[in-house]
């Protein structure tokens, strides 16, 4: 039985209102089918889906029967996103490396281009994860009205907000930033790990001379001394008695 999505609210809220700023080289830039018009552009809004997800996708991780959709027509920017974050290479390369709260926290990053409100709608998101997969959790943030309102069925998502009142750069993008080498992943691995990679500096032969004063030298002469020798009586201590040896005071003496 699917559980339906918890309620939570944003921790403050700022993440209610509307930014106030001037434009800069850092705002987001969005692309969509509603300005391409060319095969440039379709090239330019194919490429950005594949950053916005993959960060960098590789000949073996394109879909070339999905590019071929997108251009004729025949499927929306949504549904091209949705079959990327659903793919093979995302499976193996996010879902299958991540708990089901990094997971939580890197869809609504790439999806709905701003990080979490706070733990408790990652609280919600992997309870749909837990209960619907992780197909279903993807399904449930395409179709929600945050996604519609702000990205639409042509829009490639980007991340909203990136400028931050007060600071000379903006945010690192989410695109760039993996959750496979965070604390969770690098502690599977037992990283951190110090590998020397120089060249080890060999002592000169005249340091493994001994020059007199070392305990090893006179241990054959501590060994022969009267006291020191074996005498044949070896007593254990397993075979003591102690319960025997404690003074023993009974009632009524």
């Amino acid at each position: 039985m699917a559980l339906p999505l918890l309620q939570y609210a944003p921790t403050t809220q700022n993440s209610r209102v509307e930014p106030f700023r001037v434009g800069n080289d850092e705002d987001p830039k969005g692309g969509g089918l509603d300005t391409s018009v060319s095969r440039d552009d379709l090239r330019s809004v194919i490429e950005s889906a594949y950053r916005q997800i993959f960060f960098h996708a590789f000949k073996v991780d394109r879909d070339s029967n999905l590019e071929s959709q997108l251009r004729d027509g025949q499927i929306t920017v949504r549904d091209f996103i949705r079959s990327l974050t659903l793919s093979d290479t995302f499976t193996r390369s996010f879902y299958n490396l991540n708990n089901n709260y990094r997971v939580t926290r890197h869809l609504v990053e790439k999806l709905l281009g701003r990080p979490v409100h706070s733990q408790a709608e990652e609280i919600a998101w992997a309870a749909v994860i837990m209960t619907k997969g992780v197909k279903g959790a993807v399904d449930d943030i395409l179709d929600s009205d945050e996604y519609l309102e702000n990205f639409g069925f042509n829009t490639v998502p980007f991340q909203r907000h990136r400028v931050v009142g007060a600071r000379s750069l903006g945010e690192t993008p989410f695109n760039i930033t993996t959750p496979r080498y965070d604390a969770y992943y690098r502690g599977i691995f037992g990283f951190p790990q110090i590998v020397f990679t120089g060249t080890a500096k060999s002592l000169p032969k005249r340091a493994t001379q001994r020059r007199g004063g070392y305990p090893e030298d006179y241990l054959p002469w501590v060994r022969s001394m009267p006291g020191m020798r074996y005498s044949g009586n070896v007593v254990s201590s397993a075979n003591i008695d102690y319960l025997s040896k404690v003074p023993y005071r009974s009632i009524g003496r």
